[in-house]
């Protein structure tokens, strides 16, 4: 599921990465969600597209997605958006789960500075 958010607008398609098709697609510029949005560039849009992309990714037989914010941070209508798709039904992954990190690898040693 990759997302794109513009100031007045947010998309959300569900890809499928082997053919490269896209097979199904909701955002708050489409006719059907149009009368219900109004603005299309607020936390309210995007739950109710959130929702609409659920719905439409169940009757195509799709429940469980990967989650591809692209390069907006988790929160405000990117955030939204997930959690109305997730609470419509359709599987994200756990919220709130960060990713596992490597073994940090230890620092160097500062070298030592000369004194006058």
């Amino acid at each position: 599921m990759s997302v794109f958010r513009s100031l007045k607008h947010i998309y959300v398609q569900i890809i499928d990465d082997a053919s490269g098709r896209t097979l199904v697609s909701a955002s708050s510029n489409d006719q059907q969600l149009k009368g219900e949005i109004g603005y299309g560039g607020n936390c309210d849009a995007a739950k109710t597209v959130g929702k609409a992309i659920a719905e439409r990714a169940l009757a195509a037989g799709l429940k469980q997605v990967a989650f591809d914010r692209a390069e907006y941070k988790y929160h405000g209508r990117v955030a939204a958006l997930a959690d109305a798709a997730r609470d419509a039904g359709l599987d994200l992954g756990a919220k709130g789960t960060e990713p596992v990190k490597e073994e940090e690898k230890p620092k160097p040693a500062k070298k030592e500075k000369k004194k006058k």
